[in-house]
């Protein structure tokens, strides 16, 4: 298939926007070229979508998403979180194992991979299991996970709370040349808690989550994974103490990488309106130290990504509030016109900088051949309307889960086309 993008503004490596056409052939970036530079006759046998000008990026990548399927249907499928990736502008996501059954065999793998070729939407990468159903007991079989398609091992929802499980299983990870992805979180510092140690929990009586809970088990990570070698990614990094062992660790060449949520990066404990669910999230939301401190380590790229944490519920879920509800909010369809309305818009961030931490960032810390609009690419590319403005409504969700705190925030740059491997899979005006 031949597909040529006209009229694209494109970011060059000096961050400035260059009006490009871009030649698409079977699948992968076959040119790059002035607009309007090759002639009717050179260009006749492409079909044409024209950008109009429109920003065009690579691919946004979400390399922490919850897609449910198997055993959580009710909240969101493959098929429906990876339409609402694509919606998002996303085209490739990495999905976490804490389905039921958990992803913890071959066979799971396998499900989610056809699963997901079914759809025929998003690229969906999956991690496998740490341990046995996530319980902390038992190593999963590593090699045959790797062999399956697995892209690395998280028992992401829990954390592994045993430091010898641990470091067995970063040895083991990497002796096959895989990443351990870890959710950090000590539960003897955070059992019953719903929300933040601090101001909030303190006012409704709530058992608040320390920052420590977190930090903790960064350090430990950390100090296992210097003996062992293994490539380290923290996950949703949210606290002041856990960025400064990472940025202490990538000083000395630990290698070690971290992500963070466009939640941490926006919102505080302070912002929480009440105990409306939809604003209960693991972790949760912390200080407003903390929140700069996000800020300014994905900055510096101590925080190397952009992550979502996608994470549907029910709406009957969510309404049983603060202290029964589940953790997780959704993030496909918002996470680029939030960052952009509230960091580009208001000059602190150069728009090179929001692109590279949600593409080209991620693809180099997990060696994707995604992230980059160069020729011998893949055509995976998102058209985004920098002067769209539209307030979010999440009844309009792609995704199964309107559980979002962000409902009613008036945004401007939201995706309106998105391509994978050549193929139109989502355009503005498209139903859900």
């Amino acid at each position: 298939m031949l597909l040529k993008i006209t009229n694209a503004n494109v970011l060059d490596g000096n961050g400035q926007l260059q009006l490009k056409d871009i030649y698409i052939h079977d699948g992968v970036i076959e040119k790059v070229a002035d607009a309007g530079s090759e002639t009717a006759g050179q260009a006749g046998a492409y079909q044409a979508v024209d950008a109009g000008g429109k920003l065009v990026t690579p691919g946004f990548i979400d390399m922490h998403v919850h897609l449910r399927e198997p055993g959580y249907e009710h909240k969101e499928t493959i098929e429906t979180g990876s339409r609402s990736a694509a919606k998002g502008g996303f085209t490739t996501i990495a999905c976490m194992p804490n389905t039921r059954p958990v992803i913890d065999t071959p066979e799971t793998i396998g499900l989610v991979k056809n699963k997901a070729a079914e759809a025929g939407l998003v690229n969906v990468l999956p991690y496998a299991a740490i341990t046995k159903s996530e319980l902390g007991r038992e190593l999963t079989d590593f090699a045959a996970l790797k062999e399956a398609g697995a892209i690395g091992f998280t028992d992401d929802g829990v954390g592994v709370q045993s430091a010898q499980m641990m470091k067995d299983a970063m040895a083991l990870a990497h002796s096959l040349g895989m990443p351990i992805i870890a959710h950090c979180e000590d539960n003897s510092l955070v059992e019953g808690a719903p929300v933040n140690e601090g101001e909030f929990a303190k006012r409704h009586g709530l058992k608040g989550i320390p920052n420590e809970s977190e930090a903790i088990h960064v350090g430990r990570d950390i100090l296992l994974a210097e003996a062992t070698g293994v490539h380290y990614h923290v996950c949703h990094v949210s606290t002041e103490q856990s960025i400064r062992l990472i940025r202490q660790a990538k000083e000395i060449g630990i290698r070690v990488t971290a992500e963070v949520c466009p939640h941490h990066l926006l919102l505080a404990e302070t912002d929480i309106p009440g105990l409306d669910a939809n604003w209960k999230m693991n972790p949760p939301l912390r200080s407003q130290r903390d929140v700069e401190a996000c800020i300014e380590a994905l900055e510096d790229g101590t925080i190397d990504m952009i992550v979502t944490d996608h994470a549907p519920h029910s709406e009957e879920e969510k309404a049983k509030g603060m202290h029964l509800a589940p953790f997780g909010i959704v993030g496909f369809e918002t996470a680029f016109p939030l960052l952009y309305t509230k960091f580009v818009l208001t000059g602190r961030w150069d728009l090179s900088l929001l692109v590279e931490r949600m593409t080209a960032d991620p693809a180099r810390v997990f060696g994707l051949t995604a992230g980059r609009l160069e020729p011998g690419a893949p055509a995976d590319l998102t058209i985004v309307d920098l002067e769209k403005e539209q307030e979010v409504d999440p009844a309009a969700f792609a995704s199964k889960g309107r559980n979002t705190p962000f409902g009613g925030w008036k945004l401007k740059g939201w995706p309106v086309t998105t391509i994978v491997k050549g193929k139109v899979v989502w355009s503005e005006g498209q139903a859900n």
